[in-house]
């Protein structure tokens, strides 16, 4: 709702078109390998709406229909569909899209100026020209959302308010949002500390770009997710971790999605060796 007040109705283009896109090809991929029917599961529209919240507003329409395609198709549907896949669907297609289309996936239109008038991100500046760059941005157009970026960058505020409704209906946990916050902080932390000036402070890392987004959003899903809470804490700070590293020193200004993904990788591993003590047993042995 705001990303539509922020930038008005190609950010709603966008947003349905993603959701009717990610419904109709997982209808279609069920219907070509006759697999059971649950493209009207809901999974399709959360897919839909994610990868819209990942697409700047001037997205052109195959552009959704390509992520769309990416998301349900490659990352989702072949793998065996919900429950099965290995890493989420909309990171899959944004990073795809990221790395495909550069000059699409990074024209950022300015907030109530339309698609024509673009300006680079928060994260874009810090890149680009350093902490000297970011010094007229205010945490408070960061956290309200009066700054250019993907849909679902754009309000700190709203996201938060999003975040504890999935909170009260104990759709996720606590861990891997907070985990995913705090590898970031400290990490942004120790690399000022070790060298003043290297980067921006602690609460311009945690307001911009897509850290909530992804720390409660997409971080959080069920199924890319290690089982247990141990696991899920190392997911969550192997994140943040990682995000740090690529916005600091790496040639991409933002490192969730990519962060997000290469724990995804790392799932299995950490559900092999992070188990839950099994009632009855003793370091792994029945007890007398």
């Amino acid at each position: 709702g705001w990303s539509v007040y922020v930038f008005g109705l190609p950010a709603l283009k966008v947003i349905i078109l993603c959701v009717v896109a990610c419904v109709a090809l997982e209808y279609a991929v069920q219907k070509i390998f006759k697999m059971r029917l649950s493209y009207l599961d809901g999974s399709a529209v959360v897919t839909g709406i994610l990868l819209a919240m990942n697409l700047p507003s001037s997205a052109p329409v195959w552009l959704c229909v390509a992520g769309s395609f990416i998301a349900i198709v490659i990352a989702k549907m072949a793998f065996g569909g919900l429950g099965n896949n290995i890493f989420n669907p909309a990171l899959v297609a944004r990073v795809a899209l990221l790395i495909s289309f550069p000059v699409q996936m990074t024209h950022w239109p300015k907030p109530f100026e339309g698609d024509a008038i673009t300006s680079a991100t928060p994260l874009g500046l810090l890149g680009t020209e350093g902490v000297s760059g970011v010094q007229n941005i205010s945490l408070y157009d960061l956290f309200m959302g009066n700054i250019g970026g993907s849909l679902g960058e754009v309000s700190v505020l709203c996201l938060l308010l999003g975040a504890a409704l999935l909170f009260y209906k104990k759709y996720i946990r606590w861990d891997v949002p907070f985990s995913f916050i705090a590898g970031l902080s400290v990490f942004i932390f120790i690399v000022n500390m070790i060298s003043p000036g290297k980067t921006a402070g602690i609460p311009f890392h945690l307001f911009s770009g897509g850290l909530v987004l992804g720390a409660f959003f997409m971080a959080t899903d069920m199924v890319t997710s290690p089982l247990t809470t141990r696991g899920r804490l190392i997911f969550g700070l192997g994140c943040g971790i990682i995000s740090g590293l690529i916005r600091v020193f790496g040639s991409f200004p933002e490192g969730v999605s990519f962060s997000i993904l290469l724990m995804n990788a790392l799932t299995p591993t950490i559900d092999k060796y992070i188990q839950p003590r099994v009632y009855g047993t003793r370091k792994g042995r029945p007890s007398a």
